[in-house]
């Protein structure tokens, strides 16, 4: 159902990025953006596998990740340089524009890709992740996170886990985090053990060097931009609040937020066929040009939810 290469975004430095793509022929394009970072695009494959037939998706493993080019210096590991790629990606696949989604660190990077280069960007899914900065009490009280959590906070302080060890262990320790349900945990883990882990964003990470990846400013940007922007979110996200996604729809005319109830931080595995729905009810809607909200009118929330 993919078929996969090697496609150079840069050459200075060389960058390839290992890329998935749907092998159905489509005019339109869906890019999809992974998290992590440090890990690849894999674990979302599923159910974007089910847009095949209506959409060209294409799934690339940024920079440093995956089986894309790794072993680059540590400052040419940045949100900016990533969204670079993905830009020099779309031009290398002849793609004048795109629906792009991206999840969880992706949606960061995705915010940066819509605001460098808006002509690309048909529509934008912002999934598991947030345009508002996350408040430091955002997680206060809630009691069964931090139990939920608590074995991803050991492995991050073992001091014999390093690189991609560090990273795969980290993300099995996360899971009763990242998922809600423990009905689907068995297949988390699954899909965590076919992803290829890297620790090169780990390497800025932790010297202090890697920029911030939100974008300053960005609601009142995205706003600007006018682009169809949808918020896609589990209610029990124990890494950006289900709260932060239903503020931003409040703020930016072109959003809405659609909250999946029942679900965590991956909320494509904890309730594929309403996350999915969600996804392909957006990206049906038509285009809609705009330059932007009227002067003088205020955001209205046009946030709904998902029942589990």
């Amino acid at each position: 159902m993919f078929a996969t290469s090697a496609v150079s975004v840069s050459a200075e430095p060389a960058v390839e990025l290992f890329v998935a793509r749907s092998t159905v022929p489509h005019e339109r394009t869906l890019l999809v953006i992974h998290g992590g970072p440090d890990w690849d695009h894999t674990y979302l494959r599923e159910p974007l596998d089910r847009l095949t037939g209506r959409h060209h998706v294409v799934l690339p493993d940024l920079r440093g990740c995956g089986r894309s080019t790794r072993g680059l210096a540590d400052e040419q590991y940045t949100p900016a340089a990533a969204a670079g790629d993905l830009t020099a990606l779309l031009d290398a696949l002849a793609v004048e524009q795109a629906d792009v989604l991206g999840f969880s660190y992706g949606g960061l990077i995705a915010q940066r890709l819509a605001l460098a280069a808006p002509e690309r960007v048909r529509s934008l899914v912002i999934a598991s992740s947030s345009v508002l900065p996350v408040p430091a009490n955002a997680f206060d009280g809630w009691g069964e996170r931090t139990e939920r959590r608590a074995a991803e906070a050991a492995v991050w302080s073992d001091p014999a886990l390093a690189g991609a060890d560090l990273t795969r262990a980290a993300a099995v320790a996360s899971a009763p985090a990242n998922v809600w349900r423990a009905e689907a945990l068995p297949d988390y883990l699954d899909r965590m053990a076919a992803v290829h882990f890297s620790g090169e964003w780990l390497r800025p990470w932790r010297a202090g060097i890697l920029p911030e990846p939100r974008p300053d400013d960005a609601a009142q940007r995205l706003a600007a931009l006018g682009l169809p922007l949808l918020l896609l979110h589990g209610r029990q996200d124990m890494t950006f609040p289900a709260a932060l996604a239903e503020e931003a729809a409040g703020l930016i005319p072109s959003a809405r937020a659609v909250i999946i109830e029942g679900a965590g931080h991956m909320a494509h595995i904890d309730r594929p066929r309403a996350w999915l729905d969600a996804l392909t009810g957006f990206l049906a809607r038509p285009a809609v040009t705009r330059t932007g909200p009227e002067p003088g009118s205020g955001g209205t929330a046009r946030s709904r939810r998902v029942p589990s």
